[in-house]
């Protein structure tokens, strides 16, 4: 970790950060408030963890989405582990079935020309028990974006629906191990929602499969 933080502090003083990332780099998780929040959007149940209107928040996410903050990589897992700890108890108090961590997909083409998929970063950000099958398990190539989507934040709403209608699907060794998939608990994780299309979307490929499947959102715009 402290040659981690040696390479950062290199990094930030050759490309220096842009006002949210920095602001985010000097922010501790105590400002970073969690608020576990659930909606029912689209006909599914939807569980937001923070407040997008709150200052921090936002620029959090922002610096997580658009500059791969590894700081707020680290933050936003934190967040994300103290809420699973006590769901991922619960569901193995009452179920057998395993755990899967599953970052909603970036289509190869956004994923090529961003560099990375934020909830991926934030899923490796967290500690090492929710990665190997301890309390759970990480799986960052489960699901696909079989098509190129427009950016849900630049439609009306009335299109955000049809725009992600489709655009996912099983992949990888989730294709193959089918038992895998269907005797799973996968907690479907994506950073901001607003309408809900994304995560409704996302799901229905590892409902169909038989999964039962858990919406989360960091935050909700």
């Amino acid at each position: 970790m402290r040659i981690l933080s040696i390479l950062e502090a290199i990094v930030d003083i050759v490309l220096p950060l842009r006002g949210r990332s920095a602001r985010t780099k000097a922010r501790t998780l105590g400002e970073i408030p969690l608020l576990p929040t659930p909606h029912d959007i689209l006909g599914v149940r939807i569980t937001t963890l923070m407040e997008y209107q709150n200052a921090a928040v936002e620029d959090l996410i922002r610096s997580l989405k658009y500059d791969g903050s590894a700081h707020a990589a680290r933050l936003a897992s934190s967040v994300l582990a103290d809420y699973l700890r006590e769901e991922i108890a619960s569901s193995k108090a009452f179920s057998a079935r395993k755990v899967l961590l599953v970052p909603v997909p970036l289509h190869k083409s956004r994923a090529r020309e961003r560099g990375w998929n934020q909830i991926e970063l934030v899923l490796r950000a967290l500690p090492e028990e929710f990665r190997n099958g301890t309390l759970s398990y990480m799986e960052v190539s489960m699901l696909a974006r079989t098509r190129a989507t427009k950016p849900q934040t630049r439609l009306p709403r009335s299109e955000r629906l049809s725009n992600v209608a489709g655009a996912f699907a099983l992949a990888g060794q989730a294709v193959t191990d089918e038992p895998r998939v269907r005797d799973a608990h996968v907690f479907l994780i994506d950073d901001v929602t607003t309408t809900g299309a994304t995560l409704a979307n996302a799901a229905t490929p590892l409902r169909r499969a038989g999964a039962k499947v858990t919406l989360l959102a960091l935050a909700r715009a």
